[in-house]
């Protein structure tokens, strides 16, 4: 069986958010669920907390919003640089 990109899920204080998904995206995620519970031994009891670390990682590994973060976090510094 192939490693799923996430590992066990971290218990974090959780910001609430409702949202939609298509029949096929939430089948897909009850699908790799049950794929992550049998590979990481950890049971998963919600498959919505898997969300969360999807896109963390998603947004983790897009470079262009990476670097856009980064020049966003300079242009605040050299604000607040020019305030002081």
């Amino acid at each position: 069986m192939a490693k799923l990109k996430l590992g066990p899920i971290e218990d974090d204080k959780p910001i609430k958010v409702t949202h939609e998904l298509p029949a096929s995206v939430h089948r897909d995620l009850l699908a790799y669920a049950e794929i992550l519970a049998e590979e990481t031994a950890q049971p998963i009891g919600d498959p919505a907390k898997l969300i969360a670390p999807m896109l963390a990682r998603f947004m983790a590994a897009d470079r262009n919003f990476r670097k856009a973060r980064r020049a966003s976090a300079t242009d605040r510094k050299r604000e607040l640089a020019r305030e002081s």
